[in-house]
């Protein structure tokens, strides 16, 4: 089957739900030779055993690379930090040299990592010493991308998370969440990041001063306490929520424990990845403790990422469903016009449909062409339809009679998921009309079996042929939109999300399994 990526979610550092429309995604003049590589900045702990990291590259469609070295360059850092893998080379000092020795096959969603390095602090660095790793990727004598990231030498500290929670909560009801964190290293804890990952029905009530929103969903908290060794401290968190919350379900959020220099890193990588900026709240200070923000504080980076998520789980009881509805089209044209039909569905409520967990759509929207009429432009989500057997590689193809369209994972209550197809009549054909059903049973994944009204999940594609020869209707539907980094936009959001530490999914690329 033909499945879209995890849809039409962007929210701001690990929010998820923020949910914004579809738009045409920036392509290259010529996709194959539109490589990009990401290495994302990177603390490293003095005394440490260092941090794994590897370099990701991406690319607008699958691709694979033969004879491929990739050079990383630290030498701002010499005697500072080092750079080291398995079977590479070092030409010079600061200079490390990997040979990819199988073809590098690279994944248009998923992207591909490149050979693993250890990066640690040596015995002469000192917290706060930083530099740039200067990456370069090669295949043959041909340069295909470069990459610089920041290095950066802190002291090391272990924050934990306390003990998980799960609720019992209706829509429209609210609830507290005790949310605390530990200082579970021998180092004094200068300031900690709390970045919370939600699902969209799980909503703040209030806003603060040291907190950071998007779309007035919560992002993050900047407590600037300092924590002892062995010492805990806990916050209570006032939430909601929302009133179009699915019913009965369930609903999950996260909050992962940082230093600031860790997340001022995050902060780097949400922003290449296209999120929408975050704001500081309006409101008072939520405090762990008094503390003032103007002390200075050393680089300090997390030893041990493995303990400081706090989970949170909320059984959602009650009734309360969704209807959603097919969109059809009416259309108007001359033989030989070419026009564009804009078909889907509306979400009527009252709940909103969120798969961003399973990673399923939340339904199927079959779409069957009015007679006498020519698909000559599809969106990558919608396929010649060919029921459960539906083609991965035909996505996007013109010329078929019938297409499956994937809408994502995501349908707000209230909106609309709409997809435009370039038709051209080719000839009259009297009383010639469409189906657009939504819906639609499917042996796999996804789908919606529950409509509070299923009827009106078929909807008609009228065609009215006017007489003599007609040219195009002056919309070009959805071209398009030349740029860069495409893929590293989309990348970057499969690593945040990989990561746990970004909720949000983006509108601008669509996978396919």
């Amino acid at each position: 089957m033909l499945k879209s990526s995890a849809g039409r979610w962007l929210a701001g550092l690990g929010v998820a739900g923020v949910f914004i429309a579809a738009s045409a995604a920036p392509a290259a003049a010529d996709p194959v030779d539109d490589v990009t590589l990401y290495f994302p900045d990177t603390n490293v702990a003095l005394g440490d055993q260092g941090k794994t990291v590897a370099a990701k590259l991406f690319t607008q469609v699958n691709s694979q690379f033969h004879d491929a070295t990739v050079r990383y360059d630290y030498r701002s850092l010499v005697g500072k930090v080092k750079v080291e893998a398995d079977g590479c080379e070092t030409p010079e000092e600061g200079v490390l040299l990997c040979s990819e020795h199988s073809p590098v096959y690279v994944d248009q969603t998923y992207g591909a990592s490149l050979t693993e390095l250890n990066i640690s602090a040596t015995a002469e660095a000192k917290a706060g010493d930083a530099g740039d790793l200067k990456i370069s990727f090669r295949v043959g004598k041909l340069e295909k991308a470069t990459y610089t990231s920041r290095l950066q030498v802190g002291e090391g500290v272990d924050l934990a998370a306390g003990p998980d929670a799960e609720f019992d909560v209706k829509p429209g009801d609210s609830f507290e969440a005790p949310l605390t964190v530990i200082n579970a290293g021998e180092t004094t804890v200068d300031a900690v990041v709390a970045y919370f990952d939600n699902d969209y029905s799980i909503r703040a009530v209030g806003q603060y001063s040291n907190c950071l929103y998007a779309d007035e969903r919560l992002v993050a908290c900047e407590f600037d306490e300092k924590i002892p060794a062995g010492e805990a401290r806990s916050v209570t968190l006032d939430y909601q929520l929302g009133k179009d919350t699915y019913a009965p379900g369930s609903q999950y959020g996260n909050a992962r424990f940082m230093t600031p220099a860790d997340f001022e890193n995050l902060i780097k990588q949400r922003a290449r990845a296209g999120a929408k900026a975050a704001a500081h709240g309006k409101g008072p200070k939520l405090g762990l403790t008094e503390a003032s923000a103007k002390i200075a504080r050393s680089v300090q980076t997390d030893t041990d990422g493995g303990n400081d998520f706090w989970n949170m789980s909320i059984n959602v009881g009650g009734r309360n469903g969704a209807d959603l509805e097919a969109i059809g089209a009416e259309l108007t044209g001359k033989v030989g016009a070419e026009i564009t039909a804009r078909v889907g569905f509306r979400n009527n409520g009252p709940a909103t449909l969120d798969r961003k967990h399973s990673d399923s759509e939340v339904t199927f929207v079959d779409i069957t062409l009015p007679a006498g009429t020519k698909a000559v432009k599809v969106p990558k989500n919608c396929a010649p339809f060919k029921g459960d057997g539906t083609k991965l590689t035909d996505g996007g193809k013109p010329g078929a009679p019938a297409y499956r369209c994937f809408p994502g994972t995501f349908a707000k209550a209230g909106e609309e998921l709409t997809n435009d197809l370039r038709l051209r009549i080719e000839e009259i054909v009297p009383g010639a009309s469409g189906t657009v059903r939504i819906n639609a049973p499917c042996e796999c994944t996804g789908g919606f079996k529950d409509d509070l009204k299923p009827a009106n999940d078929t909807a008609k594609i009228l065609l009215t042929t006017t007489g003599g020869q007609g040219g195009s209707d002056g919309d070009g539907g959805s071209l398009p939109i030349t740029g860069e980094s495409t893929a590293l936009i989309a990348g970057i959001g499969a690593l945040l999300l990989a990561a746990g530490v970004g909720g949000f999914v983006l509108a601008r690329r669509r996978k396919t399994r």
